[in-house]
């Protein structure tokens, strides 16, 4: 369960929450009681991109490079 501080807490202990949060921890900030902020570990796993990845899942019609339809066209200038 995440560690709950409050903002006056946050503030004076910036440096050290981080170290937490940098550990794995999980902190939440609130204000009055209430959770305003969530302070999580930056995850550095990239996600590399596959070249082909969507190959077959888009389709784009015969008709994609005629021009629209003028109640589409009208629509774009109200």
């Amino acid at each position: 369960m995440p560690t709950m501080v409050n903002v006056h807490e946050a503030k004076t202990n910036l440096s050290k929450l981080l170290v937490r949060v940098a550990s794995g921890e999980e902190i939440i900030i609130s204000k009055s009681g209430k959770p305003i902020a969530r302070l999580v570990p930056i995850s550095h796993k990239v996600k590399r991109r596959a070249p082909g990845s969507a190959k077959g899942k888009i389709l784009i019609e015969k008709d994609f490079e005629l021009p629209l339809p003028e109640e589409i066209l009208k629509a774009f200038e109200e």
